[in-house]
């Protein structure tokens, strides 16, 4: 069996901002105005997002790192191989108080993607990642992103990422052993997707 293709122009553009009542999701396109802002928040939340996080270089948060990273989201979004949209408050667009992110995205029999999310650590608990993901999952499965299954791993833990996804339907499928390299140890984590009813097949199939 041939693995899925990686990649493949999506059936419309991509929507680069999302709204929603309490939030506006921008994606790395808008890199330049959203630099500081995103260094900001990564330098706030160093210590609050290290345990979740894989390594980072000693300059992740430095604002030339930064705008190097988000100049090459764009380009990721831009060809579809990953859409990643930074969340800021409606009322106050400047600031970025987390991320919501779809890499891995995969075409051919496949159209999938990995989701990733992370929020500030004092916007915890007011139903903003919720609202957030609701609104790109209703993206992913609309006809300009098209994906037919959505993947999340999440380590056992961290109940408050766990409550989210149950909170969303996204079914338990299995547990990896030692998957990834977080907070200086091979990790466990607990696997989930959802899938969608309504995926619009390509010409051809």
């Amino acid at each position: 069996m041939k693995p899925p293709a990686i990649a493949a122009p999506m059936a419309s553009a991509v929507p680069t901002l999302i709204e929603t009542p309490r939030l506006r999701l921008r994606a790395s396109a808008d890199a330049p105005v959203l630099a500081a802002a995103v260094a900001a928040y990564l330098q706030r939340n160093q210590a609050h997002l290290a345990p979740w996080d894989p390594p980072q270089p000693a300059n992740a948060t430095s604002l030339p790192r930064v705008r190097a990273h988000l100049a090459a989201g764009a380009t990721a979004f831009a060809a579809g191989l990953a859409l990643r949209w930074w969340l800021t408050p409606a009322d106050d667009p400047a600031r970025v108080i987390g991320s919501v992110q779809l890499s891995a995205v995969s075409r051919g029999h496949f159209h999938s993607a990995n989701l990733g999310y992370a929020i500030a650590a004092d916007q915890q608990g007011q139903g903003l990642m919720h609202e957030a993901l609701q609104a790109v999952i209703a993206q992913a499965f609309a006809p300009s992103i098209n994906l037919h299954r959505i993947q999340a791993s999440v380590r056992p833990e961290n109940p408050r990422s766990l409550a989210v996804l149950q909170r969303l339907g996204f079914a338990q499928i299995g547990l990896a052993r030692r998957y990834l390299f977080i907070d200086g140890d091979w990790r466990d984590h607990l696997l989930f997707d959802l899938t969608q009813d309504h995926f619009i097949r390509p010409a051809g199939w």
